[in-house]
């Protein structure tokens, strides 16, 4: 089994925190995305799709999405849970992610990939010939602003995105928020409870993974 990551991307981190608080180890290969090793032949041989994270298992089988990959080790290892355990948990936790993947993440890859010159003809993840729009990068910034309003009013009334307990949908609202602070798309200000939630996660072990 190998992973095959790229450290800075947030995709690959959500996987690395998840198995990071699961306390599981795979070996990784690291991928340069921004030079393109993601459609260089050896890599689409591995898989066609060019994207990261990829789960190569032993018998060759590829996962290649980020929550089908946690999904994966989530049924290998379902302590700690992350995922949920009740049918509610399990609802809102797929709730909250896929809000946060769709509110906030499309925005911060608009954002970002049609701004970004090395990705001027690489604006789809795992493509080229695909030029940067440049009239989405304002869209997803506005949009992005919007999404950590709407995600402090959240937490405003829970501890983490999903209800009390730390789960996935943090994990990827973690990896969203440092993305865009690292971009220096500014998180806006007076949002004080994504503040404390992001103080909370970040200093957890699994946050540096």
């Amino acid at each position: 089994m190998k992973l095959y990551d790229m450290r800075v991307a947030p995709n690959p981190r959500r996987v690395r925190i998840f198995l990071a608080e699961k306390g599981i180890e795979v070996p990784r290969v690291e991928i340069n995305i921004r030079a393109g090793e993601n459609l260089e032949p050896g890599f689409l041989a591995v898989n066609p799709r060019g994207v990261l994270p990829t789960l190569q298992l032993d018998d060759g089988t590829v996962i290649d999405e980020s929550t089908a990959i946690c999904r994966y080790f989530e049924a290998l290892q379902p302590d700690p849970p992350l995922l949920g355990t009740t049918p509610l948990d399990i609802a809102l936790i797929e709730c909250w992610n896929r809000r946060i993947e769709f509110d906030g993440g499309q925005p911060l890859v608009d954002a970002f990939r049609n701004s970004y010159p090395p990705y001027a003809d690489r604006a789809v993840p795992g493509r080229s010939g695909v030029a940067a729009i440049p009239a989405l990068v304002e869209r997803g910034r506005a949009r992005l602003g919007e999404f950590f309003t709407v995600i402090d009013a959240r937490l405003r009334d829970s501890e983490f995105v999903a209800g009390p307990t730390f789960s996935l949908a943090d994990i990827t609202l973690l990896c969203i928020a440092d993305f865009a602070r690292a971009l220096k798309l500014t998180v806006p200000e007076g949002i004080p409870d994504f503040l404390r939630w992001h103080a909370t996660v970040s200093a957890r072990p699994s946050a540096q993974a």
